[in-house]
C-alpha cells in the first residue's frame, strides 16, 4: 500500500547514505557485543559480592572519566579527524574486553579489577560516545540527523534487546569469560565499517584550531542558548535519576523476582525491544521540539511509576518494554535538538556536554539508586525515576522557551563543509 511505502522511505530514508549504512550495520553487531559484556559484568560484580551498592559503583566507575574529562574530550574531537578517532577508541574497547575475558577464564579475576579495568573503558568512552554522535552529521548531512539519529537508537537498543538474551545464554552454557570475548570479537565489524567507508563522500568540519579557553567558550555557548540549556537541564535530570537501569534490573530479577542471569537478561531485552519500537517510531518523525522533549519526560516519569507497580514478572516485563519505548524518544529528541541546533564548529562541545551529564552523571546516581534499591527494594528505583523526571518536566512547563524544532537554524545551517 501507498502510505506503508511512504512510511518505509520516510524512516529509513538516511539508509540510502553508503557510508552511514555500512557504520549502521556494523555498530549493529558491535553494540550486541557490548551490551552483552554488560549484562555479564553486571552478572559478575553481582555473584562476587551480592550487594547493590558494588553495582553501583562498578557502574559509576566506567562513566567517571566522562564526568571528570568529558569537557576536555569534546574540545579535541572538535580538532580532529572523528573517522580516526574511532578507529583508535574501537580497537581500545576491544582490547579491554579481552582483558576482562582472559583475567575472568584464568580464575584471577577480584572485584577491583573489575573496577580497574571499567574505568580504562570509561576514558576510552570520554572520545568515544560524543565522537559517535557528532559523525553521523558527518555522514549524513544536517538534514537527515533526525532520522540517522533515530536509526542509530535502533542498533543501540537492538543490541539491547539481542545482546543480553544472548549473554542469558552464554552465561548459562559457556561462562561469563565467553561473554566477554565474544564481545571482543565484535568490535570488528565496526573498526571494517569505518574503514572501509568513502572518506570523500563525508561532509566535514574544518578542524578547530587550538587556543586558549575553549571548553570554557564551549560551556558559555550552550548555557547562552534557552533551548539547548533547558533540554541539557532535563537531561540532567534523567540520566541521574531514571537510567540507572544496569543497578535496578539486576535487583528486580534477583531479590523482587527471584530469578537468575536468564531473568535479568529477559528484563533488559524488554527494556531493548520497547526503545526499538521507540526508536522507528521517533525515525518516522520529520522533527523533534522542545515541546515534545517535555511531554515525552513527562511520560517517561509515568512509565516508570507504573513499572514500580507491576506485581509480575509477566507484567514487569511489559511495562519495562513501556518504559524503553518513552526512554528512547526522549533520548533521542534531546540528542536531536543539541545536534541540530549547535554550531557545526562548536558541535564536539556541545556533545561532550552532553554525554557528561547523560553519561557522566551516572557516578552519582547510581550509587544513591542502588543504595536506594537496597534499602527499600528494588522498586523504589523506579519510583525515583518516576518521581524526578515528572517533578522536570512540570518545573520546565512552567518556563517555557521557544521551540526552533529539529529544521536546521542559522547556527547549524549548511555550509560549504556542513550541506
Amino acid at each position: 500500500m501507498a502510505w506503508i511505502t511512504a512510511w518505509r522511505r520516510r524512516t529509513f530514508s538516511s539508509l540510502a547514505n553508503p557510508n552511514f549504512r555500512a557504520y549502521f550495520l556494523g555498530s549493529a553487531v558491535s553494540v550486541s557485543g557490548t551490551w552483552m559484556q554488560r549484562v555479564a559484568q553486571d552478572w559478575l560484580v553481582l555473584q562476587l559480592t551480592h550487594s547493590g551498592v558494588a553495582l553501583g559503583i562498578s557502574s559509576a566507575l566506567q562513566f567517571t572519566p566522562v564526568l571528570l574529562l568529558g569537557a576536555w574530550g569534546g574540545a579535541v574531537i572538535d580538532r580532529v579527524d572523528r573517522r580516526r578517532l574511532l578507529l583508535i577508541t574501537q580497537v581500545a574497547s576491544a582490547l579491554l574486553a579481552a582483558v576482562l575475558g582472559l583475567v575472568t577464564a584464568t580464575g584471577l579475576m577480584t572485584l577491583w579489577i573489575v573496577y580497574a579495568l571499567t574505568l580504562a573503558l570509561g576514558v576510552v568512552t570520554v572520545f568515544d560516545s560524543p565522537a559517535r554522535q557528532t559523525f553521523v552529521a558527518e555522514m549524513v548531512g544536517t538534514g537527515e540527523v533526525a532520522n540517522a539519529q533515530s536509526l542509530y537508537s535502533t542498533v543501540h537498543n537492538g543490541g539491547r534487546l539481542v545482546g543480553p538474551a544472548l549473554a542469558g545464554v552464554v552465561i548459562a552454557w559457556l561462562g561469563v569469560a565467553a561473554a566477554f570475548a565474544l564481545n571482543a570479537l565484535s568490535f570488528a565489524a565496526m573498526i571494517l565499517a569505518l574503514a572501509a567507508m568513502d572518506t570523500t563522500a563525508l561532509i566535514r568540519v574544518p578542524p578547530t584550531p587550538r587556543a586558549p579557553r575553549q571548553i570554557r567558550e564551549g560551556l558559555a555557548y550552550l548555557w547562552n542558548d534557552r533551548e539547548l540549556r533547558t533540554s541539557m537541564l532535563l537531561i540532567t535530570v534523567v540520566g541521574v535519576f531514571g537510567q540507572n537501569f544496569r543497578v535496578v534490573l539486576p535487583l528486580l530479577a534477583e531479590e523482587t523476582y527471584h530469578g537468575g542471569a536468564q531473568s535479568y537478561g529477559y528484563l533488559t531485552s524488554a527494556l531493548g525491544l520497547g526503545a526499538v519500537v521507540g526508536a522507528l517510531a521517533s525515525a518516522a518523525r520529520s522533527r523533534s521540539s522542545a515541546r515534545g522533549l517535555l511531554l515525552t519526560c513527562l511520560i517517561f516519569g509515568g512509565t516508570n511509576i507504573l513499572a514500580a507497580a507491576m506485581p509480575t514478572f509477566t507484567l514487569a516485563l511489559v511495562m519495562i518494554a513501556g518504559v524503553g519505548v518513552t526512554n528512547i524518544i526522549f533520548n533521542t529528541v534531546a540528542r536531536t535538538l543539541l545536534v541540530v541546533g549547535s554550531d557545526p564548529t562548536k558541535r564536539g562541545r556541545v556533545m561532550a556536554l552532553y554525554s557528561i551529564v547523560f553519561l557522566g552523571s551516572t557516578p552519582i546516581g547510581g550509587p544513591v539508586v542502588g543504595w536506594a534499591c537496597q534499602v527499600w527494594g528494588a522498586r523504589s528505583g523506579f519510583i525515583i525515576a518516576g518521581l524526578t523526571a515528572v517533578a522536570a518536566a512540570a518545573a520546565m512547563s512552567a518556563r517555557p522557551f521557544t521551540s526552533r524544532g529539529s529544521e536546521p537554524s542559522r547556527r547549524g545551517s549548511a555550509t560549504p563543509t556542513d550541506r
